[in-house]
């Protein structure tokens, strides 16, 4: 096989209908945009306008906002960290940062860290350096034997 005989399987990729291309095609003439108006002309037919009455979305009152400034984590409940450790996927003699649980498929997302969670069973000798940690998370670890470590945001040393 060589690169210049590569081709997709038939039918993968569709070609585009012509349009306005005589009667027999079955799309000439108006090219299936139906008799006038502003949807049969080019450039128009915005999404939302009400032909000058105010928009749907512009009538309804507002409710909350986006905070720009919230912290984006990943949540892990313990549960399934104990779940990794059994499986072998982590091991309990590291520490256990983002990047172990990451690379264990626990932790997805979350630019500003791990955040630990105390949903299910925890029973593994384990070090956590997480960037936040619930109450009840911190003691099923302590409980178990291990310790958990939060150090300082940089951007909360930035201020």
């Amino acid at each position: 096989m060589k690169l210049n005989e590569i081709s997709d399987n038939k039918g993968a990729r569709k070609s585009r209908m012509r349009v306005g291309r005589g009667i027999g095609s079955g799309k000439g003439k108006t090219a299936g945009r139906g008799q006038k108006g502003a949807k049969a002309r080019s450039g128009v037919s915005i999404a939302g306008f009400e032909g000058g009455q105010m928009p749907l979305h512009m009538r309804i009152p507002k409710r909350g906002f986006n905070n720009i400034f919230a912290k984006d984590y990943a949540e892990v409940n313990l549960g399934l960290v104990q779940k990794a450790i059994d499986a072998g996927k982590l091991d309990a003699k590291k520490p256990i940062n983002h990047a172990a649980l990451k690379a264990a498929g626990l932790a997805r997302g979350g630019k500003d860290g791990v955040r630990l969670l105390g949903k299910g069973e925890f029973k593994a000798k384990a070090q956590f350096v997480v960037a936040g940690v619930s109450a009840g998370a911190k003691a099923a670890v302590e409980k178990a034997g291990g310790s958990v470590e939060v150090p300082a945001a940089k951007a909360d040393a930035a201020e």
